[in-house]
C-alpha cells in the first residue's frame, strides 16, 4: 500500500510548517517540515524518544543543557530521549528542516521559563 500525504493538508494553521504524525498514515515515525525565518523556532521542550533533524536549507542554532551548536544545510543533528532542547533559525536565509520524531505520534512537553532556564535551554 502507498500513502501520499499532501504537505498542504499537514500545515499547522496558516503557517508554513507541516506536521506529519505517522500513526494516522501507517508509519512508525512522525516529523515536522519546518520553514522558519530568522528568530523563529520552538522554545525548550523534551520528548520521550530521540529526535533527528536534517537541515535542508539555511541554518539553525540548537541548544541543550550540554551547550549549543549551529547546523547548516546538509547537517544532521540528533538529541537523545529526554534531552531538553530548543532551536532557532539564524541568518538571512529561511530555515527548511525535517524534524524527525522516532515515534508514530508526536509527544512533546514544553518547559516553563524556570525549568528552561534551569536546564540552560533558553533563547
Amino acid at each position: 500500500m502507498v500513502v501520499i500525504a499532501k504537505e498542504d493538508d499537514l500545515r499547522i494553521g496558516s503557517g508554513r510548517t507541516a506536521r506529519f504524525e505517522g500513526e494516522a498514515h501507517g508509519s512508525g515515525i512522525s516529523f515536522f517540515h519546518v520553514h522558519n525565518t530568522e528568530g523563529q523556532g520552538p522554545d525548550a521542550h523534551v520528548h520521550p524518544y530521540s529526535e533527528t533533524w536534517v537541515v535542508l536549507a539555511g541554518q539553525a542554532l540548537f541548544r541543550t543543557a550540554d551547550g549549543e551548536g549551529t547546523a547548516h544545510q546538509g547537517d544532521v543533528v540528533i538529541v537523545g530521549a529526554g534531552t531538553a532542547h530548543a532551536f532557532r533559525a539564524v541568518g538571512p536565509e529561511p530555515l527548511r528542516m525535517l524534524c524527525i520524531h522516532a515515534s508514530p505520534r508526536i509527544e512533546q512537553d514544553f518547559l516553563d521559563d524556570d525549568a528552561a532556564a534551569e536546564a540552560g535551554v533558553t533563547f
